[in-house]
């Protein structure tokens, strides 16, 4: 099978380039092995929120003063500025409603409790410009009995801390019964697919009956609505008398889920073939360019393109493996900027930054990857595999793979 681009990696970096080239015309395939840190996410992307200084806000200041070796300055703050105003676009044609601003960032409120920068939120999720100022009045923090994945009293220590006053409350509907019956179902996941139709107005009565009943100005529950799209968070929203604001919880994320299948469905829907289940096992080079890959499903029927894009993520996706004495690219063996002394790698107190997290593929200024030192001319890697980024300290992760996938498919359709 030939197409113009083979993606390797179904997250947020593969379906934005996905996207953007589908969109142009260009017949274009993901390999995807299913699950990716999307399911994992906050609800929140960030694009540059944090330094040894402390919180940023502003974060193209501090992107103009990045390393040359950052991949932000690979793109460049002038195209970084260029590319921004097309995210919001993008993931609204997918049906994701996404809130904020890249001119400042505005503040999430994380699982337990703390205020963490964000660039941009999902809709009516819980954020404030500032946590010094948070115009929320009396809060009621309401759970769903029996769901061990929110923490009301970490979240209530921590509003109490900025000076707000709280309260915790839990109700049930007669439909999470069965859930219920085992803590393994009780997730968001299930518990979305039960909060639909009549059981919203139910869920609404219950959480006025808890606004009267503790006069609270705001109501923030688990984001557990809208597995499939913002309806039935917008219907919530519009039947609850007070604000209703979500925070995200643990693993799984309903958000990130959400997100997940809305774009493979905008994806699929302009035209791209999503390859869902299925790993590259290797590909095949001749005279420095990929010819094609081999997948595990399709076994000796290869794939071929007359470009590639690598988007496996790092180390918890996989895209990058460590052995005790070496880390490396599994797929195809790239150059990898590790160090080989393996105290290199980290440092003994976990809470400081890590070296490790700033591996990656080796990459040229338009993130062309190498192998054997020489560059692979038709061969480009985007988002979390690239490295020279610690996207946890930085809370840049979101931000450097949707511009990385934005400036390669860029360059792709202008036949850089």
């Amino acid at each position: 099978m030939k197409y113009d681009t083979i993606i390797i990696g179904g997250g947020i970096s593969g379906l934005v380039s996905g996207i953007k080239l589908a969109k142009s015309g260009s017949k274009v395939a993901i390999v995807s092995a299913g699950q990716s840190a999307l399911h994992f996410s906050s609800g929140s992307m960030a694009l540059f929120g944090h330094d040894a200084g402390g919180d940023i806000l502003h974060p193209l200041e501090a992107i103009a003063e990045l390393p040359a070796t950052h991949p932000y300055s690979k793109i460049g703050p002038d195209a970084v500025k260029r590319m921004l105003p097309e995210v919001k676009p993008l993931f609204a044609e997918a049906g994701i409603t996404l809130n904020g601003t890249e001119e400042k960032n505005h503040f999430r409120l994380t699982p337990v409790g703390a205020f963490k920068p964000a660039w941009l939120s999902m809709l009516d999720y819980a954020t404030v410009d500032s946590p010094d100022n948070i115009p929320w009045g009396k809060v009621a923090i309401v759970n769903l009995k029996g769901y061990l994945d929110f923490y009301p009293d970490f979240i209530a220590r921590g509003l109490n801390a900025c000076g707000l006053d709280c309260v915790t409350r839990e109700f049930t509907h007669v439909e999470l019964e069965v859930l219920r019956k085992s803590s393994t179902e009780m997730r968001a996941t299930n518990i979305a697919r039960v909060i639909t139709g009549r059981v919203l107005d139910d869920f609404a009565r219950d959480i006025n009956r808890i606004i009267d009943d503790t006069q609270a100005d705001t109501v923030l529950m688990p984001a557990v609505v809208g597995l499939f799209d913002e309806e039935p968070v917008k219907r919530l929203s519009g039947l609850v008398k007070r604000p209703l604001r979500y925070v995200s919880t643990m693993p799984m994320s309903l958000g990130g889920m959400r997100a997940q299948m809305r774009l493979r469905n905008h994806f699929q829907k302009l035209g791209g073939t999503y390859l869902i289940g299925d790993s590259v096992s290797y590909g095949v080079m001749e005279d420095n360019r990929l010819k094609s890959v081999y997948t595990v499903n399709l076994d000796d029927m290869p794939l071929e393109a007359d470009n590639f894009i690598l988007a496996t993520g790092s180390f918890f996706s996989h895209g990058l493996k460590a052995t005790p004495d070496t880390i490396y690219e599994p797929i195809f063996g790239l150059d990898v900027n590790a160090s080989h002394s393996r105290p290199d790698w980290y440092d003994t107190d976990m809470y400081n930054a890590q070296n490790y997290m700033k591996f990656g593929v080796v990459t040229d200024e338009d993130f062309h990857v190498f192998k054997e030192q020489s560059p692979i001319l038709n061969f480009r890697a985007i988002g979390a595999v690239v490295g020279a980024h610690d996207a946890l300290k930085e809370e840049s992760g979101a931000g450097v793979s949707i511009l990385s996938a934005l400036k390669v498919a860029n360059d792709i359709i202008n036949g850089k």
